[in-house]
């Protein structure tokens, strides 16, 4: 049987556009000789649907594009797609299902067994598990069908390797009833150690079971995931044969009657896939919502200098529009070196000083006394920082682009940052990226292009907001390594502060962990970004903000 694998970007919510996301892949896999289609999970609605599903008729709606779509494919493919649905299941509930078209109707529809409900998944909050696991017979082979997290039983870092004896193994479960091959349809986020892992959790299943395996991922952005696709096939003895790209829709083929030769996985380097996930989260992010354009200030620091190589790689540069706001802080080099970017970059920029907005304000009753008791300090500060937000937003307002915030996550984890001002925006480009990875990153668009498109003094220069005489981020902030070394502990290994003491100063790790305790307020205020990593601020961290947290 020749099986074409369609990796493919629906957008959540888009029921007649991913329907032809799915015909347009049926058609020019049929037209290859393709006897079966294999599409991602819930790829009729896109994922996370998320309470779309609550919402009375939407998933009758997506039963009502299953059975459409069905009709308009050609009646010898068959076609695993993956659904919602309502059918076969109590009344009031929902399945995550795989519906097999073929012959003009649905032939057949099984469910996940497996519900993930950690970090962003939330699935036991909408669907019904399945009862059982059932092989899926087609063109005379026995498929193996099953969905996700299915494939994930017995993974340490998930719940189901606790207590395995409460749940079957879905995959041991299908071999026992006698399947020719394994065929997983899934929507499994990107994080940074992800495909690597992916590997690592499917191989052992074709080494048990001598069965070769298909893993379809979904690719594309949604919200603050990133699906990165890096869909795969192995062979009977667990060997890589085949592998599709990383971050873009494609179509490959694999006959179960010559499964091709053992490839050696290729492991990308950490900061191509880091630029990858950014640039497709941010260009599907504004496609999906339907902007073409996107504004952010740009200071001449290596932050926005780096988001504004993510936004002219992932829209084009003729769609990104900076301004250049200088305040009475700012040195000269900081103005130079962002028009030096911007030049390297071929995007639109202005420059709008600062200083007769910030001398206003001095001026006003009551605000003006405020701001002269403590010229600089922290409320003239943030002054400073919000003009330039309000400046960025009338631009956004006017145009109808995109507004771009340019925190990293370490900034955003200790509170360095400033509500409705640098925190002002519709996506945060850099929100789950530490400093030391901004850096990398930077260094990385530079070797990529042989040259210099971030000056070398911008990634070199001690950072600094300039809202202040003389200002770095080290006035305030732990030396970034050190700073970085403590968030990852805290934030994406949950280690405790008195384990952190034991590595580094106790002074320091505790400074921190309150501060980003403290500021859990301001992060529940950004803007969407994208996930990078284990643990990112956003959907899958909930903490408290009202809270007396003793370290």
């Amino acid at each position: 049987m020749k099986i074409a694998l369609a990796q493919l970007n629906p957008t959540v919510g888009d029921l007649p556009g991913n329907a032809e996301l799915i015909a347009q892949a049926g058609g020019e896999a049929r037209e290859a000789g393709a006897n079966l289609l294999v599409t991602p999970e819930l790829v009729i609605c896109g994922y996370p649907p998320k309470d779309l599903l609550l919402r009375d008729g939407f998933v009758a709606a997506c039963d009502a594009a299953i059975d459409t779509l069905a009709k308009t494919l050609d009646a010898d493919l068959g076609v695993l797609v993956g659904h919602p649905t309502k059918r076969g299941v109590p009344t009031g509930q929902i399945a995550n299902g795989v519906s097999l078209l073929h012959g003009g109707k649905v032939q057949t529809t099984i469910q996940k067994y497996l519900l993930p409900n950690y970090d962003v998944f939330d699935e036991q909050r909408y669907f019904r598990e399945a009862d059982d696991v059932t092989p899926i017979e087609f063109g005379g082979l026995r498929l193996g069908v099953h969905i996700c997290e299915d494939a994930w039983w017995g993974d340490p870092a998930t719940f189901y390797h606790q207590d395995p004896c409460q749940r079957l193994d879905p995959i041991t479960r299908l071999v026992q009833q006698g399947v020719d091959l394994l065929i997983n349809l899934s929507a499994s986020p990107f994080e940074i150690t992800k495909p690597q892992r992916r590997l690592g959790i499917l191989r052992p299943h074709a080494e048990k079971h001598g069965k070769p395996l298909l893993f379809v991922n979904q690719v594309g952005g949604n919200d603050d995931l990133v699906f990165d696709g890096n869909s795969l096939v192995l062979n009977a003895q667990g060997k890589l044969v085949q592998q599709l790209p990383g971050f873009e829709s494609s179509l490959q083929y694999v006959d179960t009657n010559h499964w091709g030769s053992p490839l050696t996985p290729v492991d990308a380097a950490r900061e191509d896939l880091l630029l990858e996930a950014l640039t497709l989260g941010l260009g599907d992010y504004m496609r999906k919502c339907g902007f073409t354009d996107c504004v952010l200030g740009l200071s001449g620091g290596i932050d926005s200098a780096l988001a504004a190589c993510i936004a002219a790689r992932a829209v084009g540069p003729e769609h990104v529009h900076a301004l250049l706001m200088p305040s009475r802080y700012s040195s000269d080099h900081s103005v130079d070196d962002a028009r030096v970017l911007a030049d390297n970059l071929a995007i639109d920029w202005d420059i709008i000083p600062i200083d007769a907005v910030h001398t206003a304000y001095e001026q006003t009753t009551v605000i003006g006394d405020d701001l002269r008791q403590q010229p600089a300090g922290l409320a003239d500060q943030n002054l400073q920082a919000r003009i330039r937000g309000a400046m960025v937003m009338v631009r956004s307002n006017h145009h109808g682009w995109i507004a771009l915030a340019t925190g990293n996550k370490s900034e955003l984890a200790v509170g360095y940052c400033t509500l409705y001002g640098d925190m002002a925006g519709g996506f945060a480009v850099l929100c789950d990226l530490l400093k030391r990875d901004v850096y990398a990153v930077s260094r990385h668009i530079n070797t990529l292009a042989g040259k210099e498109v971030i000056p070398e003094h911008i990634i070199n220069k001690p950072p600094s907001a300039e809202l202040a005489p003389d200002q770095v981020d080290q006035d305030t902030l732990p030396p970034y390594p050190l700073l970085d070394d403590i968030l990852e502990g805290l934030i994406e290994h949950e280690e405790s502060v008195a384990s952190l003491c034991e590595k580094f100063p106790p002074e320091t790790v505790r400074w921190v962990a309150t501060r980003v305790d403290r500021n859990e307020f301001k992060r529940r205020q950004m803007p969407p970004g994208i996930k990078l990593s284990e643990r990112a601020f956003g959907s899958g961290r909930r903490m408290p903000m009202a809270a007396r947290i003793n370290h």
